[in-house]
């Protein structure tokens, strides 16, 4: 019996779906420098605990509010003929918050930044979807589409035609949604304007098709 062999064609789609976020998560750090680990560790709480009392009363929720990365160090330095020595201590910890007004990102920050002061650091904002699902179906299609032409015009250039899929699979690895620009230290509160546009989402496609003559 004669070996049929089928023809196919492997095509990669990539697509992206816009929409206005309705969702802005922050992350702010808090570090304070001090001649003892109960100074720093004391002063560093209160600054925590201010910014937590400002997200509040911005009616962020409980369940919206994380801290973590909690750290006291010592800060170290050289000095000749005596080698390093600690000339004081460091305690930090990180507070991840999820915004759902978006329109009052700008006064949200301000509000931090003043409630803690100098120990605030605003580590980075990312704009995103409290529920991604309807965002990310238009990027899938976008994506399908994108495969399908490109195997069409191979399929062309091949003298065939595309016959039935064998196989979909989607890449795990397609960027969620699009970060803002990552903002190292607070400077001064009236500096700092939240521009939320839209964010994006993409997605990326693996599409096999049998080619027929």
């Amino acid at each position: 019996m004669a070996e049929t062999n089928t023809r196919t064609i492997t095509v990669t789609g990539t697509g992206m779906a816009e929409a206005p976020p309705d969702l802005l998560t922050i992350s702010v750090g808090v570090e304070c420098r001090r001649d003892s680990v109960g100074e720093a560790y004391a002063d560093a709480g209160a600054a925590s605990a201010a910014v937590s009392a400002a997200l509040r009363q911005h009616r962020v929720s409980d369940a919206d509010i994380r801290t973590s990365g909690l750290n006291v160090r010592p800060e170290l330095v050289w000095r000749d003929g005596e080698g390093q020595r600690v000339s004081g201590y460091v305690a930090s910890s990180v507070l991840t918050a999820r915004l759902r007004e978006v329109a009052a990102a700008s006064a949200v920050i301000a509000a931090l930044v003043g409630a803690g002061g100098d120990a605030v650091r605003l580590n980075g904002l990312e704009l995103g979807f409290s529920d991604e699902g309807s965002v990310k179906a238009r990027a899938r299609e976008a994506a399908w589409q994108d495969a399908l032409a490109a195997a069409e015009q191979f399929a062309a250039l091949a003298s065939a035609r595309l016959g039935a899929v064998v196989s979909v699979a989607e890449h795990a690895d397609a960027p969620g949604p699009l970060p803002l620009t990552r903002i190292q230290r607070a400077a001064a509160v009236e500096s700092i304007n939240v521009e939320v546009g839209h964010a994006s989402i993409g997605a990326s496609v693996v599409v096999v098709w049998t080619l027929q003559d």
